[in-house]
């Protein structure tokens, strides 16, 4: 799993050399329909969502439509591994909205502590390695980022309870609607290369549509808590495929914002034992992670 979600943005970065960023969407979300909606609807999963039907449209905006397309788009300009890096800031995102926003979650001094590591790390990575053209791109990735920090919240205080898969599956089927009139018309006129070609496959079957099912396996069998423990070693599998397979560098500015960005995730956003006063929304909530 870990090495599932720490690939998309390598994808990403080859099939936008000659996709656009909503035709790369589009496909990908139909692949991810085509093989999740079946099943959820088999098993029965998609009908206890009808009466959240506004919930389900803003988090699918929040967690796939906004945040795919955007990553798609930045990664035409910065490198998949900054890319990765960045969405690493994910987590202490997420605590600082759940502070603000009344969640059950409290920020000790170890938390803290950890939040104020994770955004020197963004702020080192920003600041020794992106030019000033860049900065749209890196804007760009912070808006990805708040998204992914803010599907969760919905997921645990407007559709707790509802089925994960049938969460996911109707999500992809929207953002593949949403996305079809314009992915359709931005196609090639050729048939892209066959990189490209792979590259879409990749990530509509692996890091999509075979990531949840994988992850549902997972959290079935070790539980929630553990099975997050995964998303430790993205950044890491992000970079190094950036670096030995598309040459991208390996900057000081990686270096040290690597470092701080993982520690001061450990500190922030890991909980040395599950809370015994975890309610089961919150549950619920890590059970759906961020589809990168």
């Amino acid at each position: 799993m870990a090495v599932i979600w720490g690939i998309p943005h390598l994808f990403i970065k080859v099939a936008v050399g000659e996709l656009t960023p909503a035709s790369l969407v589009f496909l990908r979300a139909v692949i991810g329909t085509v093989l999740l909606l079946p099943l959820a609807a088999a098993r029965k999963d998609l009908a206890p969502l009808l009466r959240h039907w506004k919930w389900i449209l803003v988090y699918t905006f929040v967690e796939l439509a906004a945040p795919w397309f955007f990553l798609s788009d930045a990664e035409r300009r910065i490198s998949s591994s900054l890319t990765g890096l960045l969405i690493a800031a994910v987590p202490s995102i997420g605590a600082v909205l759940a502070v603000i926003t009344g969640g059950h979650d409290r920020l000790d001094s170890r938390r803290v502590g950890g939040l104020a590591l994770g955004f020197l790390g963004v702020a080192a990575l920003v600041g020794l390695d992106v030019r000033a053209d860049d900065l749209g791109a890196i804007g760009q990735v912070g808006v990805v980022a708040l998204g992914y920090a803010i599907g969760p919240m919905i997921i645990e205080r407007k559709l707790a309870g509802l089925p994960a898969l049938g969460v996911v599956a109707a999500s992809l089927g929207v953002t593949a609607l949403a996305y079809a009139p314009f992915g359709l018309a931005q196609l090639p006129a050729t048939l892209p290369s066959g990189s490209v070609l792979i590259a879409v496959a990749v990530l509509g079957v692996v890091c999509t549509a075979t990531a949840f099912l994988m992850f549902f396996a997972l959290v079935a069998e070790v539980g929630a808590p553990r099975a997050t423990v995964i998303t430790y070693v993205n950044p890491a599998v992000a970079l190094a495929l950036g670096v030995a397979l598309l040459g991208e560098p390996f900057t000081l500015g990686i270096a040290i914002g690597f470092v701080l960005i993982v520690l001061g995730w450990v500190l922030a956003a890991r909980r040395s034992t599950p809370s015994a006063s975890m309610s089961m929304s919150e549950e619920r909530a890590r059970q759906i992670p961020s589809p990168e």
